[in-house]
């Protein structure tokens, strides 16, 4: 199989090709690509050095599956020519995720949407895929209605740049000298920024409005009232998410923990009076979403909250997408 990945070259391409690698994703020849700036730079796979080629319409000739991670805009102008040149292209941007015929995939809990496909499948935002790993195993029980989530998410999910930037910016800190943030708006260092996107007439970010949109599409709740606080924390990488949900049907705490161990891709870390429960720095380089303080809201009838974090950079990006072509395969639609 001809596997492409566009964006080779940036944090959630260079993991995709360590997935790709890691479960054997049966790839015959590997395409890396990217912009024309990155054109003769080499990746490694599989222990050897692969050449990267700069995005083009001949690049995608003969490609089975295309895994973009190269932005919005180039996903918009290429994933069409990708798709037209016979790949079935898995979009890491928020691009494609709201077009009606684009499937939204989480495989753990809408494998099926891949039927519906085009030639382009969207992968969804990081902060909502575990969210609704978390969600969709209660949900089935007990029917979900509503949902309150704020999100801290680590600046891994802005790029390689940010990552330097909270290094700089938190040693500015500790020598309390003057420095002047580049990628954020504000120094990222020992601070918490609420503000992921641009801010529309409502006040509601970008990053807000996609937890509330998507969800609403993965789980097939077209009515799902939702509530959507999203913050940029200085961790290097891992997101959490604090969620509070109600449902239609009583769900007990226990009910809760011992629905979501039998889930796919979810690991329970619960028992706060062990100090035990999931943290946001360790996450990083593991693949399930993993899930703690699951509890009682006691001022709001059936009503659970919990605290969820997960690897913005594999279960929240290049993961998903891996895992998305492997029920494409398994259903016989690649």
């Amino acid at each position: 199989m001809r596997v492409a990945v566009f964006g080779a070259t940036g944090l959630v391409g260079r993991e995709m090709m360590r997935v790709l690698e890691e479960r054997n994703f049966p790839v015959d020849e590997l395409v890396p690509l990217a912009s024309p700036r990155s054109e003769g730079k080499s990746v490694l796979f599989r222990g050897e050095a692969v050449e990267v080629h700069g995005v083009s319409g001949k690049a995608f000739e003969g490609v089975d599956l295309a895994l973009f991670s190269a932005g919005g805009g180039p996903s918009r102008e290429w994933a069409p020519v990708a798709a037209e040149a016979g790949a079935v292209v898995v979009d890491n941007s928020s691009a494609w995720r709201m077009a009606e015929e684009v499937p939204l995939v989480v495989p753990e809990i809408n494998p099926e949407d891949l039927e519906k496909h085009r030639g382009i499948v969207a992968n969804p935002n990081c902060s909502t895929i575990q969210t609704v790993v978390a969600l969709a195993p209660l949900h089935r029980k007990a029917v979900l209605r509503s949902l309150v989530a704020v999100t801290f998410q680590s600046v891994a999910g802005t790029g390689s740049a940010a990552l330097r930037e909270l290094e700089e910016s938190s040693r500015s800190v500790l020598d309390n000298s003057s420095w002047t943030p580049r990628i954020y708006p504000h120094p990222i260092g020992f601070n918490v920024l609420p503000h992921i996107g641009d801010f529309d007439d409502q006040g509601i970010t970008q990053e807000e409005w996609k937890m509330m949109r998507e969800s609403r599409k993965i789980l097939h709740l077209p009515d799902l009232r939702v509530s959507c606080t999203a913050t940029r924390v200085p961790v290097f990488r891992g997101h959490g998410v604090a969620v509070t949900a109600a449902f239609e049907k009583p769900l007990s705490p226990q009910e809760a923990r011992n629905l979501l161990e039998a889930a796919p891709g979810v690991l329970v870390t619960d028992n706060p009076g062990e100090n035990l429960y999931p943290l946001q720095g360790r996450v990083g380089g593991t693949d399930p979403v993993q899930v703690g303080r699951i509890r009682r809201e006691p001022d709001f009838p059936n009503t659970l909250s919990f605290w969820v974090v997960g690897d913005n950079l594999r279960k929240g990006a290049a993961l998903n997408a891996v895992q998305i072509g492997e029920a494409l395969l398994e259903r016989g639609l690649l």
